[in-house]
């Protein structure tokens, strides 16, 4: 197995010190924290904070991550099942473009635990343009990361949160 890839430049210092900003990751696989700000969308649809952080890997890739913390589980799994309700929904295979072998097979969809405890739902799906979404819910917050199809999985099961 080989090593988990590491950032090629160093994660920026984030503005915002709240609990919830603290534990956002700052790394993620060979992503280091590029930007962080506000999420006017997320705080206008009741999120209690919520951010829009940007993640490069120095060489062009980048992950953008959406993470919203809001007052309960219920407004967390609304705010998850209404942005989950704009993923893509994937084209009937009709064998006439074929497979990319390295693409990972999505949409995928589970469960989110914690200490062998379900804290929450997984969804992860192909944008279609070369990227692939993922949104979960973990208790009281809801993340969507957007990443390049190849990464996407991996950056989802590395976010730590």
């Amino acid at each position: 197995m080989l090593p988990a890839p590491t950032p090629a430049t160093a994660p920026v210092a984030r503005e915002a010190t709240t609990a919830f900003a603290a534990a956002l990751p700052t790394t993620v696989l060979q992503y280091a924290l590029a930007s962080s700000q506000e999420d006017a969308e997320r705080l206008a649809a009741g999120a209690v904070e919520a951010y829009v952080e940007t993640l490069t890997d120095g060489a062009g890739g980048t992950v953008t991550v959406r993470a919203a913390q809001l007052e309960s589980p219920e407004a967390a799994t609304a705010l998850q099942q209404q942005v989950a309700a704009t993923l893509p929904v994937p084209a009937p295979d009709t064998g006439a473009t074929p497979v990319d072998p390295d693409a990972p097979d999505l949409p995928e969809s589970g469960d989110v635990t914690v200490g062998g405890e379900v804290v929450g739902t997984y969804t992860v799906a192909d944008a279609g343009d070369g990227t692939g979404v993922a949104v979960w819910r973990n208790g009281t917050a809801v993340l969507q990361l957007t990443a390049p199809l190849a990464d996407v999985l991996d950056a989802y099961r590395a976010y730590g949160l």
